[in-house]
């Protein structure tokens, strides 16, 4: 059975990283999949950071603010998302200019360990979420005893 679980991990990380890919090089460019009449949809840049005591993850959510951004964790799997709102203003001689954004956001994210999700700290400055997810304590590994026939 931990066998198909780390299978299943590392197919979502591969998944992950090719959606990464696709995202990064096809950044800023109005495509059919991306931008809908109204939304600018989006995917947050993700660092992910582990040590042995935890997991720190950093998104880019420029334009956003803490309130826009929901943040949880189910398991092994960390769920960020919200919406971006953006307006412009420009008022110059003889002309006035209005354009607004919005678009929502969901990235998934598989953590390589479980959390302690009652220490969870995230907090969000100059467009960057930092959420730092304390490991929960490993269980003791144990030997058992064969008995012979």
């Amino acid at each position: 059975m931990a066998l198909v679980k780390k299978d299943r991990s590392d197919l979502n990380r591969l998944h992950n990283d090719i959606d990464d890919l696709f995202s990064s090089f096809f950044r800023g460019w109005e495509l059919p999949w991306t931008t809908t009449r109204s939304t600018h949809a989006f995917w947050p840049a993700l660092d992910v950071q582990e040590n042995e005591n935890e997991i720190t993850v950093k998104a880019e959510i420029p334009g956003c603010n803490a309130e826009d951004v929901d943040i949880s964790v189910h398991g092994n799997l960390l769920t960020i998302s919200g919406e971006k709102k953006q307006e412009e203003e420009k008022e110059g001689k003889g002309y006035y200019y209005v354009e607004r954004s919005y678009g929502s956001f969901r990235r998934d994210v598989n953590l390589p360990s479980e959390v302690d999700t009652s220490k969870i700290d995230a907090s969000c400055k100059n467009g960057v979420l930092n959420i730092k997810l304390p490991k929960v304590e490993k269980a003791k590994a144990i030997k058992v005893k064969i008995k012979g026939e």
